[in-house]
């Protein structure tokens, strides 16, 4: 008897509008490729180093966890999300972090992040960002000893003058570590320290390698508005509402706090909001409830920035509304296709 091939229907409408993971995955690494490029530039080839053992912890990461402990034997490997999560959890790190500790990184963002719910599309929390927290708190120094932008280490021998890109290892005061102490009155920050916007915006300033430079992460960002990989809701929100509440503490006390300015174009509030805040499994999918996402990540973002421990809050605010999505799916429904008003069940 011939084989009979297995015919499987659904539901329609059927509309295919021609993505993929693949496509979308590959699409952010493109867009995330001026950054990188950029980060070389100023730290040296150390950030390229971080950055390729990221990238190959992960996808080697992934692979033994789906072979060998869910016994899969397809490789979703390439499908190109583990490359993503590598490189964004490298462009949140210093550039001259121990390797040993990135490759630490990987295996949280990818075993506790992404495997352990069960692979991509079923993980509650954005696994690049689980990683980069993972290491702050486990490794707070290390996490936090910044080279300073282009100052070549000249005490351990290394010849500035025959292209070594080996970088000072001594910690650098970032913008966001400067906000912070003039913020807190600590003695020996003064809001005349900051780089100029230009410096933030072009990239020359201390700060985790991959969110040095504006202008890099927004000609990425752009590109994937184009592509359609993702909607503007998000990144605006948590902008508009970082703004705003800068703006009015600035307002307030322009002598203890930054110009809004400042908190836009410094720290990970580009690269956070543009490329880790819209990731697809963990954001909202309706319109009203990413703009509500996105404000209250920029509103969380703030309060730690200017009344919390940590200089920087953009990770912890976004892992914090990862946790509500489900909250806001349910309540903030997306309209299913030819319906006008879809409420959520009770």
């Amino acid at each position: 008897m011939a084989d009979v091939k297995k015919l499987l229907v659904s539901p329609s409408p059927h509309i295919h509008s021609g993505d993929s993971i693949e496509r979308n995955m590959y699409d952010v690494v493109i867009a995330l490729l001026p950054a990188l490029i950029v980060s070389i530039i100023f730290f040296g080839t150390d950030a390229l180093l971080v950055t390729l053992t990221s990238i190959v912890a992960c996808l080697l990461f992934e692979w033994v966890i789906a072979r060998f402990l869910l016994g899969r034997k397809e490789l979703s490997i390439l499908d190109g999300s583990a490359i993503v999560t590598g490189l964004l959890l490298a462009l949140n790190l210093p550039s001259n972090l121990p390797l040993w500790i990135v490759v630490i990184g990987a295996l949280v963002a990818i075993g506790m992040g992404k495997m352990a719910y069960g692979g991509l599309g079923n993980n509650i929390f954005n696994p690049a960002i689980l990683g980069r927290v993972f290491l702050l708190v486990s490794f707070p120094l290390q996490m936090t000893s910044f080279p300073e932008v282009g100052k070549r280490l000249i005490s351990s021998g290394v010849d500035v003058n025959s292209g070594a890109t080996a970088f000072d290892a001594h910690s650098y005061a970032t913008p966001l570590a400067i906000i912070k102490g003039v913020a807190k009155g600590a003695d020996g920050f003064s809001l005349e320290q900051l780089p100029s916007a230009m410096d933030l915006f072009i990239g020359q300033n201390g700060g985790s390698f991959g969110e040095v430079s504006a202008i890099a992460l927004l000609i990425g960002f752009i590109y994937l508005l184009v592509r359609r990989v993702v909607t503007w809701h998000i990144p605006i929100a948590v902008l508009l509402v970082t703004y705003i509440f800068a703006g009015i503490m600035y307002l307030v006390d322009p002598l203890h706090y930054a110009d809004p300015l400042f908190h836009i174009l410094g720290g990970g509030m580009i690269l956070g909001a543009c490329f880790m805040a819209t990731d697809y499994t963990t954001s909202p999918m309706s319109k009203s409830g990413m703009l509500l996402y996105g404000a209250f990540i920029g509103l969380i973002t703030m309060l730690i920035r200017l009344f919390g421990s940590y200089p920087e809050g953009m990770s912890f605010a976004i892992l914090i509304m990862n946790a509500f999505t489900p909250m806001i799916n349910r309540f903030m429904p997306p309209r299913l296709f030819g319906a006008k008003v879809v409420k959520a069940k009770s």
